[in-house]
């Protein structure tokens, strides 16, 4: 457990009197419930293929049945995870501080389980579903066992609503969150690596204006040596011990 006595006083000062704080989480705070990173969830039936060769409009053109089915494994991956201490911590500084955007990089829900609410999803959402031809989300369809279904009203192909390689994210999302990151007090980047773009770019709205930066994360990251305040750990420990020495129960 990250001791509380770590954590700077000038960003305990700091997070108090903030108005607006932006969180983006990455993989790393889902790791933590147990849910493996993209690249790392390769196993059994699937450790043939390479991510990068299921996860892009080509591969469901070209077989459209094997990558509903790998995302319908992973769904179940992601169905048997649980939110962990970082998710919920982010659920009460929702309630500390008078504004908080929360944008993240996953696609498993886990902060919406956890009660966050009104989450900007960079790269969608796992448990949606939409139509292939023109990206419009679709609730129910017929259980006829056509793998991948249709649409009932359209007779497209369905898929799962997150990005895939070559497409572009959501632009309406990125464009609020990069508006929020540029306005500020303080962002918050949480358990990425920072190396998926645009995502990764971000951090930099704040930082460009002299915004104050911190990030959360186990490891070394690009946006190491630049930001204001390094916390060094898992978000499940390092979040819930910021709050406890912001805010002492």
């Amino acid at each position: 457990m990250v001791d509380t006595l770590e954590i700077p006083n000038g960003l305990i000062d700091k997070l108090r009197a903030a108005n607006h704080v932006v969180v983006l989480t990455g993989a790393g705070i889902s790791a933590e419930s147990g849910i493996p990173t993209f690249r790392d969830a390769q196993t059994g039936l699937w450790a043939r293929y390479r991510p990068e060769d299921l996860a892009t409009p080509e591969a469901f053109q070209r077989d459209p049945k094997l990558v509903w089915e790998w995302y319908a494994w992973r769904r179940e991956l992601v169905a048997r995870a649980e939110p962990n201490p970082g998710h919920r911590a982010l659920v009460t500084l929702a309630e500390r501080v008078p504004k908080l955007t929360l944008v993240t990089q996953n696609v498993d829900g886990l902060h919406q389980r956890a009660g966050s609410e009104n989450i900007l999803e960079l790269h969608g959402n796992i448990f949606r579903t939409k139509r292939f031809d023109d990206n419009q989300i679709v609730e129910e369809w017929p259980d006829d066992g056509e793998v991948p279904p249709r649409c009932p009203a359209t007779h497209s192909l369905l898929r799962p609503d997150v990005v895939w390689f070559g497409e572009m994210l959501p632009p309406g999302v990125l464009a609020h969150a990069a508006m929020a990151a540029g306005e500020c007090d303080i962002f918050f980047s949480v358990g990425t690596s920072s190396l998926v773009f645009p995502a990764a770019s971000l951090i930099g709205e704040t930082l460009r204006r002299g915004g104050l930066t911190v990030e959360v994360n186990p490891g070394e990251t690009p946006h190491s040596s630049a930001v204001s305040f390094v916390l060094r750990g898992p978000a499940g420990e390092v979040l819930p011990a910021l709050l406890e020495k912001t805010w002492p129960t």
